[in-house]
C-alpha cells in the first residue's frame, strides 16, 4: 500500500511508449498528404462486459485516420482560413467584452462620485482596449479573405480586380 501512488491532480502524463494510444505514420499514399495519424483500436480499453471500449454498452474507441491535405507549396489553406476565422471571433469577443466593461465603468463613475476619476480612467482604458480588439478582428477578417483568395488562385481560379 505504501508503494502505490495516489494521484490527486488531473493532468498526468505517461512516460512509457507502449502506453501512448497513437502513432504517426509519415509518407502515406494519400494524395497531397503530409502525414497520417492512426489511433489504435485498443486505446484506453480496460476490458470486461459493459466496460469502456468493450463494445457492449460502453464507449468504444474506433480506428480513425486523419489526413491533412496540403498543396504542392506545403500550405494547408483550409486550416489557415479556419485559424484566421477563429482569431477573428476572438477579436470580436474581446471587443464586446471590453466595450461592456467600459460601459460598466461609465456607470460606476456616475454612481460613485468619490472614485469617479478612477472610474473615468478605467473607462477610457477599456474603450481603448475595445478599439484595439475591434481592429484585431478587422485585421483577421482580411487575413481570412486573403487566405481564401490564395487557395482559389492555387486551384486555378483567377480574379480580375478591375475596379479597385
Amino acid at each position: 500500500m505504501a508503494e502505490e501512488r495516489h494521484h490527486h491532480g488531473h493532468f498526468h502524463h505517461k512516460k512509457d511508449d507502449e502506453d501512448r494510444p497513437s502513432e504517426t505514420v509519415y509518407g502515406s499514399d494519400a494524395p497531397y498528404s503530409s502525414d497520417t495519424t492512426t489511433y489504435s483500436e485498443t486505446a484506453y480499453s480496460t476490458g470486461g462486459p459493459g466496460a469502456y471500449g468493450s463494445g457492449q454498452g460502453g464507449y468504444g474507441v474506433e480506428t480513425t485516420d486523419v489526413v491533412t491535405t496540403t498543396t504542392e507549396s506545403g500550405v494547408d489553406y483550409e486550416k489557415e482560413e479556419k485559424h484566421h476565422k477563429h482569431l477573428e471571433h476572438v477579436g470580436e469577443f474581446g471587443a464586446a467584452a471590453a466595450g461592456a466593461y467600459a460601459l460598466y465603468e461609465k456607470h460606476k463613475s456616475s454612481k460613485d462620485p468619490e472614485h469617479a476619476h478612477r472610474h473615468k480612467i478605467e473607462e477610457e482604458v477599456a474603450a481603448a482596449a475595445a478599439v484595439g480588439a475591434g481592429g484585431f478582428a478587422f485585421h483577421e477578417h482580411h487575413e481570412k479573405k486573403e487566405t481564401k483568395e490564395e487557395e482559389e488562385e492555387s486551384h486555378g481560379k483567377k480574379h480580375h480586380h478591375l475596379f479597385g
